[in-house]
């Protein structure tokens, strides 16, 4: 008799306590740990279907306007991200053609403009080999030193 009032005294109320403990606190919290914005923008309108439906509490016909509206912000926000998609994909695309239209330019006009050379090349039609200075000196070839003469030499 003594463990049977030990159990339904002592046993029993600490098993309840230590399950509603267990569900009202440890689980909650891991429930709000995982609960996202989204989650709780989506069960609103569970809510207001709940008190609309309950008749003795009248509501009015805008706050069942904002819960449809809520129940479909998946669909509104998933059109709304493709929306921006399809446009980053566009610019992403222009982006790319430019890229290449430059390159495309840049090499053209690197293929059209002279090398800058260090080196002093000579000029088409000039001999390659230096010329030889003939025997005479400049007292045979004649008198004077006129501009005629440089011309000559």
């Amino acid at each position: 008799m003594k463990q049977l009032w030990r159990r339904w005294t002592y046993e029993v109320p600490l098993a309840i306590g230590d399950a509603l403990w267990e569900v009202l606190v440890v689980q909650l919290a891991a429930l709000l740990g995982r609960l996202t914005v989204r989650q709780v923008v989506a069960f609103i309108p569970v809510v207001i279907l709940v008190l609309a439906y309950y008749h003795r509490i009248p509501i009015p016909p805008e706050l069942m306007l904002v819960g449809d509206l809520l129940a479909y912000i998946d669909i509104f926000s998933v059109l709304f991200l493709l929306g921006v998609l399809s446009r980053v994909t566009t610019i992403l695309f222009a982006v790319r053609q430019a890229k290449t239209r430059i390159a495309l330019l840049v090499g053209s006009v690197i293929a059209h403009l002279p090398r800058l050379d260090v080196r002093h090349r000579r000029q088409g039609g000039a001999p390659t080999k230096p010329r030889r200075r003939s025997d005479q000196s400049e007292d045979d070839r004649g008198s004077g030193c006129g501009w005629h003469q440089i011309a000559l030499a």
